[in-house]
């Protein structure tokens, strides 16, 4: 996928796009990694690169219910294990997870055709707005991209303190991109 999102031809299909180029960018935070360093946690937080995806995937599901009006409860618990990858869990794992994910969002989105179709404000978690009766789809997607880029720059930041590596020289490694004078693609260390 390239480094910029390509032509929108309507609100709709610039959401989606803009939403699948912050998965695409937080999952790049992985390419290369090992599973050791995949769970590794360098910086002054409990996050790794590996969590941060799995918490990704976990967040859009969530909202996806949400979409689908599915009932929900708050488990603490699994909030704070979608951080981390559980014992046995691949980053294979995680990803065919977002995949699945992503592939029924933009299913039911587009199914509902409608950005400004209304779905009621679950009051019962301290995180939803009060004053609020309800969101619309769009209002979920663009959160998901909020979400979604925040978390980029987490896993961005981890990443850099697992091996130094940084956004664009890994895409650049990942999609093949030549070397230029500003620009080297990311090589793992011998």
């Amino acid at each position: 996928m390239p480094g910029q999102v390509g032509p929108v031809h309507n609100e709709q299909e610039g959401l989606l796009a803009y939403l699948a180029q912050m998965r695409y960018v937080v999952r790049l935070s992985a390419y290369g990694l090992t599973d050791e360093q995949l769970r590794a946690t360098p910086s002054a937080s409990e996050l790794s690169v590996g969590g941060i995806i799995k918490h990704c995937a976990s967040t859009e599901e969530n909202w996806l219910s949400t979409i689908r009006r599915e009932p929900q409860s708050v488990d603490y618990q699994r909030y704070a294990d979608d951080f981390k990858l559980a014992d046995g869990e691949s980053i294979d794992d995680v990803f065919a997870r977002y995949d699945r994910v992503a592939e029924q969002t933009e299913k039911s989105v587009i199914e509902l055709g409608d950005l400004d179709f209304r779905i009621e404000i679950d009051h019962s978690v301290p995180w939803n707005r009060k004053d609020l009766t309800h969101w619309t789809i769009r209002w979920i997607l663009l959160h998901l991209i909020e979400e979604t880029a925040r978390h980029a720059g987490h896993a961005d930041i981890v990443r850099e303190s697992v091996d130094g590596a940084t956004a664009y020289p890994l895409m650049a490694a990942a999609e093949g991109w030549p070397e230029t004078p500003w620009l080297s693609p990311w090589k793992p260390k011998v």
